[in-house]
């Protein structure tokens, strides 16, 4: 995931291990029959948005190497830590599909893979990519998201041709506040260490280059993608920043709760700005995070 507010890019990416074991494979039709069945439960889904019909769809290897034109190069969309993700089309239903395909030397064994796929399948959330189904094929392990024609934030943040615009401020307070929310559906809803899944080598790098920071007032400024050129409220860069600086405190219990951080960023999201009107000047000393962070905690 990208910052809204600066262009730091992430350097390092979780490496895997080696780690499969015999009894890690799909050994049987029968075993296969059981995880089917596993995973094609009907159930309600939740209030916050999302169908009343939620089951992961099957798909063989096959169906999805055609979908993807065998992996093709010109396929591919994007390349992470844990895989490569392509873009494809199901012959089936002619929809155009992210098909991901996991790493087959990292970490996850059968049993991990599919409780990850049952619980991706229950969440539903306007803020979160969809989940349509998965492959497990031997040893291939592959899941089939919706596919964002869009792309990532990161392809909106990094790398821009001259003709394609950059985000403005508004823009990127939107999608914080989006973030959030999709953030504390999973924190309410998906209480298996969803979250987990989320840390990445971006994530760590990230908060370490901004730490730092937070302590010199003079270095405010520098937390702001330098391609906005200045084009951002400063009273409501302090405001963003005042919130960052609560979430990434050492202590644990000194972090605010993600329903306070939606709150404070829809708030944010809320107060349009204008590079025409006048900038006000009296500019906190420290981020209010670091006066009086008590009434935002825990």
């Amino acid at each position: 995931m990208g910052c809204l507010f600066c262009s730091q890019k992430s350097k390092n990416k979780p490496k895997f291990q080696q780690n499969k074991k015999p009894e890690d494979q799909i050994s049987s039709t029968s075993d296969k029959s059981k995880v089917n069945s596993t995973l094609g439960v009907n159930k309600d889904a939740s209030k916050d948005g999302g169908s009343a019909h939620i089951a992961a769809h099957i798909f063989t290897f096959r169906e999805l190497a055609a979908a993807a034109k065998n992996f093709r190069a010109d396929y591919l969309l994007g390349e992470g830590g844990f895989g490569r993700v392509y873009r494809g089309r199901l012959d089936s239903t002619n929809q155009v599909v992210a098909i991901k395909q996991l790493d087959r030397n990292g970490l996850q064994g059968n049993r991990e893979f599919l409780v990850e796929v049952l619980m991706l399948s229950l969440l539903h959330h306007p803020n979160l990519v969809n989940l349509i189904g998965y492959c497990a094929d031997g040893d291939q392990r592959l899941l089939v998201y919706e596919y964002m024609p869009l792309g990532s934030l990161e392809d909106h943040l990094h790398d821009l041709p001259p003709d394609k615009q950059q985000l403005d401020w508004n823009t990127r307070m939107k999608i914080a506040a989006g973030a959030a929310k999709g953030l504390e559906y999973l924190h309410d809803k998906a209480r298996r260490k969803a979250i987990d899944h989320l840390k990445t080598g971006c994530e760590h790098n990230l908060v370490a280059w901004a730490r730092p920071l937070f302590k010199d007032r003079r270095k405010f400024g520098q937390m702001a993608d330098p391609t906005l050129q200045g084009q951002y409220p400063v009273r409501g860069l302090y405001q963003a920043l005042a919130v960052a600086a609560m979430c990434v405190q050492e202590q644990p219990n000194m972090r605010p709760m993600i329903a306070d951080v939606v709150t404070a960023l829809t708030y944010l999201a809320s107060q349009k700005y204008d590079p025409r009107a006048p900038q006000p000047q009296n500019i906190p000393s420290t981020p209010r995070s670091q006066r009086n962070s008590d009434a935002f905690t825990r």
